[in-house]
């Protein structure tokens, strides 16, 4: 089967109600892309999983519908103008979709990444390029974490450089758990995870059974009245938090009281240019410094009790 793509280029204003009226107008599915891709005007927008991004579309958006072979794409944009009562129907352009093997095709977009010295992230349909090294099988999923990103990257390559065995680890902001399951299989011993987000929670969930990592996980409310049994005053040696630098300064005296006596604190989420502000928020609690960065992202880190913030990572890793 085939399909026909229907795209459009409109102003932010009217991407998202367009989006939801080609819905309603009788579209399989549709997206908003970024005009500009690709020139000096593209303009990232982030999000985090549960928390919606403060702009959900472009200057200049695109919105794609994907449509039946045979359907009326005309009468489709045009009840999807009359719908927002656009004063025109918009021009647009329409693309074939050519039927596809869509499993294999997604697939073989995901490789094993390699990340640090020893640490692969493999999907579930490949085979470990290093049987030797730590391997954490895990699939593209609906939860922020497989390793792709620098910020997780970043995070991922500090715990490898400052294992813990037997230590206790936080990683707050959790998604796929993927922090969580590197500090655990590195040693340590009582690992929590914590995120905002249901789905992210039964996503790093099934994703520790799937690797044999024990690991408990919460949402915020359930971590704040669970017993800390093991943790002496909810407190932990070493607290990982990848979200991004608006909830991180917001977060700073929860997430600072979170580390024990001498314990880690490493941030990540967070661009080169807001380093600084986000330092300055945990400094009347911790002081921290860039420990590394990559593609314009850094990840802070620093050591409770102590004066001023730790060096950046070496030359050597």
């Amino acid at each position: 089967m085939s399909w026909t793509e229907v795209v459009i280029e409109v102003a932010r204003d009217h991407a998202e109600a367009l989006s939801d009226a080609l819905m309603e107008a009788g579209a399989l599915s549709v997206s908003v892309e970024d005009a500009d891709e690709g020139t000096d005007a593209e303009k990232p927008l982030f999000g985090e999983p549960g928390m919606e991004p403060t702009e959900t579309a472009w200057d200049h958006s695109r919105v794609v519908a994907l449509t039946e072979l045979d359907a009326d794409q005309f009468a489709i944009v045009q009840e999807a103008a009359n719908a927002i009562k656009l004063p025109v129907v918009p021009s647009f352009t329409t693309r074939a979709v050519a039927d596809a093997d869509w499993v294999r095709l997604t697939q073989s977009q995901f490789e094993p990444i390699h990340i640090g010295k020893n640490i692969w992230v493999v999907p579930s349909w490949h085979e470990a390029p290093d049987p030797n090294g730590l391997i954490l099988e895990l699939d593209p999923g609906l939860a922020f974490g497989t390793g792709s990103h620098p910020t997780t990257r970043l995070c991922m390559e500090w715990l490898e450089a400052h294992p813990a065995p037997g230590k206790s680890v936080l990683d707050y902001g959790c998604g796929s758990g993927i922090l969580a399951m590197v500090a655990k299989k590195l040693g340590a011993q009582d690992v929590a995870g914590v995120d905002i987000d249901p789905q992210a929670i039964e996503s790093a969930r099934s994703n520790a059974e799937r690797n044999k990592v024990s690991i408990d996980y919460y949402l915020p409310d359930d971590f704040a009245a669970a017993p800390n049994e093991r943790h002496a005053k909810g407190q932990f040696d070493i607290v990982v938090a990848n979200i991004l630098s608006s909830p991180l300064k917001l977060m700073a005296p929860m997430l600072s009281g979170r580390v024990a006596p001498a314990g880690s604190l490493i941030l990540s989420g967070v661009l080169a240019r807001q380093a600084e502000e986000v330092a300055a928020a945990y400094a009347p609690f911790i002081k921290l410094g860039v420990w590394a960065e990559q593609d314009g992202w850094v990840a802070l880190h620093g050591t409770l009790g102590q004066d001023t913030a730790p060096a950046p990572r070496s030359a050597n890793g």
